[in-house]
């Protein structure tokens, strides 16, 4: 078995700042130092439950933002959606409430040496990452243009934080409530043929990384997915999140937890 080398990661106790509504989705603001100037764009946390509960596995939840400087120093940012007991509980934390934390946790995106062109693709609140990582990219220098995409516009995230951060920002809704009506794949040729980008970034269901990669390849553009699979304990020791990948040697089974999330697009054996 690969020894798991988790050499930026630490388990501390993150004190909640303060918990918001962002659309249909949650998010809590967290202070903990140590994970704040360790976490890069793409990178995630594992949180422990409700004491309470039954469950004893921590959860992943993809960072949204991290400050390691100026008046927000310290400070962690998750969005999620409450969908079970566990995310329920989370989403009914209160300022001063203690959470245990492990992180900053798995492969970050890439972030161009050099000013460039990129393209950011979000699928509902998979677009919390992609605002940090645009963040990092214009300090960087880099032009930034996002696609983000949902059933309905109350789900959309970061439509205001998109249009902040970048040249353009396209919207895509299931229902036509906001922008174009249909999938983010159904734009974002044209999106790449206006852009010339170097990369594509993308965050969301497998299902939507799928489809944007197959879109960036055939555009001859690389393509950064960060995958989504169900993680058991966050640093590769039990391999339940495993993805299927095309190697010099073959297909190989990699660790989203730790050779991931950020996996290369048209690597990964789409299932």
């Amino acid at each position: 078995m690969t020894p798991v080398v988790l050499p930026d990661a630490v388990q501390t106790s993150g004190e909640v700042l303060s918990r918001r509504r962002a659309g249909a989705y949650h998010a809590l603001t967290m202070v903990a130092p140590e994970v704040a100037e360790r976490a890069r764009p793409g990178q995630f946390l594992m949180i422990a439950p409700d004491p309470g509960s039954r469950s004893i596995l921590r959860r992943p939840f993809s960072i949204a933002g991290a400050h390691a400087r100026g008046p927000q120093a310290g400070a962690i940012e998750i969005v999620f959606d409450a969908i079970g007991t566990g995310t329920e509980w989370l989403a009914g934390r209160r300022p001063h409430d203690r959470l245990s934390i492990v992180g900053p946790l798995g492969r970050p995106f890439a972030v161009l040496g050099e000013p460039g062109a990129c393209i950011l693709v979000g699928g509902g609140y998979g677009a919390a990452p992609l605002l940090f990582l645009a963040d990092a990219l214009r300090l960087g220098g880099c032009r930034i243009d996002m696609v983000l995409g949902a059933a309905t516009e109350g789900r959309l995230l970061g439509s205001l934080e998109a249009k902040r951060l970048s040249e353009t920002a396209t919207f895509t809704t299931e229902d036509g409530s906001l922008g174009h009506r249909g999938l983010v794949t159904d734009v974002l040729g044209a999106v790449i043929d206006r852009a010339a980008p170097d990369v594509v970034y993308a965050c969301g269901p497998m299902r939507m990384l799928e489809a944007v990669a197959k879109v960036a390849s055939g555009a001859g553009v690389p393509c950064q997915v960060s995958v989504e699979e169900f993680m058991g304990c966050g640093v590769g020791v039990c391999w339940t999140c495993v993805v299927p990948v095309r190697t010099s040697r073959g297909i190989a089974m990699v660790r989203a937890c730790t050779e991931g999330p950020v996996l290369d697009g048209e690597k990964v054996v789409w299932r």
